[in-house]
């Protein structure tokens, strides 16, 4: 599953958190566990199951998770990461009425638009708001839940109107806005701590690439619209924009990164797929 066009939602939000706020991922949520140190060799022995996989190969690919990044591991089942993270946040919640000296930490939990339609999403909104736990219930909507298209999902307006239902706050910001998503994640955490409430953040944004491998979204959706997003709205494309007006950016530096990246990348799979696979007694 790519990330293309999501990009900021990683970088923005990853570096408004705290080492030690707790992270509830969906699939499409690689950036930030990099942003935390998470390395290519890392990534790479997670998706070849090898004897370096800190799963053990007992995970699909791409179901990320590292205990000393605080970044919970993946799980399949849409949704199902919303309520754990309430449990999460509740106990933060608990330590910090136990220990006034312990520093202060949330959960944030993302999900996409199409996860929002689950029982799990009710029930954790329910719960964290009347239980008034530290968090952040982080929507990623980038108009498609596989398939299905967001006129086809609700007939509200998106996420974050359900906010004040549940009486928690909330914000929607430009998710292709990686600074607008920074300052949007910060004051939500700020906000969290000082009330130790939930708070909502709808980021709106654009799927660029096919679901995953197996899917082919020309069947479904105009690839007009892509390439719109590809030419305006990409997340990517306005940063080095931004980079390049202030003069931090030129054609031989990217040309540079992207070489640099491409070779990392290609050797960090050449290694993890050469490694053997886990013991069975691990």
């Amino acid at each position: 599953m790519t990330h293309h066009g999501e990009e900021a939602i990683h970088m923005g939000s990853a570096s408004a958190l705290s080492p030690q706020d707790v992270i509830f991922a969906q699939y499409r949520e690689a950036g930030l566990l990099m942003w935390r140190g998470f390395t290519l060799e890392q990534f790479c022995n997670q998706c070849f199951s090898n004897d370096h996989d800190l799963g053990k190969g007992r995970q699909m690919p791409i179901h990320y998770g590292c205990r000393a990044l605080n970044y919970q591991t993946v799980s399949s089942p849409l949704g199902t990461q919303i309520t754990q993270a309430v449990g999460a946040a509740y106990k933060f919640k608990l330590d910090a009425m136990n220990n006034k000296e312990k520093e202060a930490a949330i959960s944030i939990v993302y999900f996409g638009e199409g996860a929002a339609s689950t029982i799990d999403f009710h029930s954790a909104c329910n719960f964290a708001a009347t239980l008034k736990t530290p968090m952040i219930f982080f929507c990623r909507n980038n108009g498609y839940a596989i398939s299905t298209p967001v006129e086809d999902q609700y007939a509200g307006d998106g996420i974050i109107s359900r906010a004040p239902g549940y009486g928690m706050s909330g914000i929607r910001v430009d998710g292709n806005d990686v600074f607008a998503v920074h300052a949007a994640v910060a004051e939500a955490r700020k906000l969290a701590l000082e009330t130790s409430a939930p708070v909502m953040i709808e980021a709106m944004t654009y799927r660029q690439g096919h679901h995953s491998t197996s899917d082919d979204s020309s069947r479904y959706r105009d690839m007009d619209e892509v390439q719109v997003a590809q030419d305006v709205t990409d997340p990517i494309l306005r940063m080095d924009k931004f980079l390049r007006h202030y003069g931090w950016m030129d054609d031989d530096a990217v040309a540079l990164i992207e070489d640099e990246e491409r070779v990392a990348a290609l050797r960090a799979m050449e290694v993890a797929e050469a490694r053997p696979g886990p013991k069975l007694d691990t």
